[in-house]
């Protein structure tokens, strides 16, 4: 119980003094001339009264409005850009890079204009581009948005082809990153029987916990270590201090189902109490684009396709060449005949729990950097699509996790190619639904005998 609490009190201390710090670590403006010191007590309308006054880019807002200009491969700098919209009004001018970057104080809908009087001599919009365009947010706390110029940015993405590879290398990424936090759960359900609805809470505990420890000034990298730490400290925490308790007194299944949720909804609004409902920013949250032959990736989306095809790999060796990973394959598969072949099944199952929160934390950090953002309901909303990563592929089966996974965020990037980006996630779900009416064991799952 003693450290149930410690644990609690170190993560209300993190997230008591992170808002503060990120507060006064607003993302740079676009453009290399500083905002003046005022521009963040000033209102969108004081702004733009007096003729001396600098308009405000936004950058103390967390919710942007990004894009890049270039002509001819070459980067455009100091043309202004203008966004406008729900009673506010902001400008910014590119940088030398080419890149713009306009914060905005809520999602909606806005009006992007690009000042043609600023372009360089010489260059103009290409023919057909709308200017000025309305943009609007879906989902997310950045939109990008990119003028072409004639003789500029050649589109590669306006073949269906390269689309479709684009998508389907995004999907990749959103897949595997899904698969941590799958896996997790899998390999929970697999040794435990448990449907853990606190799953989703264990991913955001992750993000957050990464934020706190980069707001107090950590080194990026020890933050993110020390995240995933402190996720798999939350999976050791609740197998001691709840779940364990529950199997030595013999509570069924069912009950320990409806435990989670009740967990799920403890942790889901105490991050809301101590963190705020405000979408915050991972340090490196916006990353540029790559070009990688005919697709073009964002940095943040590559490492994230890396470092989650890295783990998994390593997860897979584990479970397949070490003595723990047998164990838990002995324990996964039949929990009394491993005790009777001399199997601690508790130690197992301890080593599991904290194995799945240092994964699901992992997963959190990289959903975090993909949304991107970090909020109090983040690992909610993917929650569906790992429980139906995991059904998917068979229930209990870490394999089958990786595959379903894989599949979920294939359809779920590829779909936008014809459905709205809001429906995106239906249709993978009807995707599970239509597999488990032809294999209702899923991909890798064993048929059982019911009765």
């Amino acid at each position: 119980m003693g450290m149930l609490v410690a644990v609690v009190g170190v993560f209300a201390g993190l997230l008591l003094a992170a808002p503060a710090v990120h507060a006064t670590t607003a993302p740079p403006p676009a453009s290399e001339s500083p905002a003046p010191e005022s521009s963040t007590e000033a209102t969108p309308q004081e702004s733009g009264n007096s003729e001396g006054d600098e308009e405000t880019d936004g950058a103390e807002y967390q919710d942007r409005i990004s894009g890049v200009l270039r002509n001819a491969g070459a980067p455009v700098a100091g043309v202004t850009i203008k966004a406008s919209g729900n009673g506010y009004e902001a400008e910014t001018e590119t940088a030398e890079n080419g890149s713009w970057s306009i914060g905005v104080p809520e999602q909606g809908a806005f009006e992007v204009e690009l000042d043609e009087s600023t372009l360089p001599e010489g260059v103009a919009l290409a023919e057909g581009q709308q200017n000025p365009r309305t943009v609007t947010f879906a989902g997310t706390s950045n939109i990008t948005t990119l003028f072409l110029l004639g003789e500029g940015i050649v589109l590669q993405g306006d073949t269906f082809g390269t689309k479709l590879i684009e998508r389907a290398v995004a999907g990749l990424s959103f897949g595997l990153l899904l698969a941590l936090s799958a896996v997790g759960l899998s390999l929970i359900f697999g040794t435990t029987g448990l449907t853990n609805f606190a799953h989703g809470e264990m991913v955001t505990f992750g993000a957050v916990l990464a934020f706190g420890f980069s707001a107090l000034g950590l080194p990026l990298w020890l933050a993110l270590i020390l995240a995933v730490v402190g996720g798999a400290g939350l999976g050791y925490v609740q197998d001691a201090g709840l779940w364990r308790p529950l199997r030595k007194r013999g509570t069924g299944l069912v009950p320990m189902m409806i435990v989670s949720i009740g967990l799920a909804l403890a942790l889901r609004y105490t991050i809301l109490f101590f963190f705020g409902g405000a979408t915050q920013q991972l340090p490196a949250s916006q990353s540029p684009m790559l070009e990688l032959g005919p697709i073009s990736i964002s940095r943040n989306n590559l490492v994230s396709l890396a470092v989650s095809l890295v783990v998994i790999l390593i997860v897979a060796a584990l479970l397949l060449r070490t003595r723990i990973g047998k164990a838990t394959r002995a324990v996964a598969d039949n929990p009394p005949l491993a005790a009777a072949s001399g199997i601690d099944v508790d130690r197992v199952i301890r080593i599991v729990w904290m194995a799945g929160g240092a994964l699901a934390a992992l997963g959190g950090i990289l959903w975090a950097y993909y949304r991107p953002g970090v909020s109090f309901n983040m690992g909610q909303q993917i929650l569906l699509l790992i429980f139906a990563s995991v059904t998917l592929g068979g229930l209990g089966t870490v394999f089958g996790a990786l595959i379903g996974s894989i599949i979920v965020g294939l359809f779920v990037e590829i779909s936008t190619l014809w459905l709205e980006a809001d429906l995106k996630y239906v249709g993978a779900l009807l995707i599970m639904i239509l597999v488990l009416l032809v294999r209702p064991q899923g991909i890798l799952g064993r048929r059982e005998r019911i009765g």
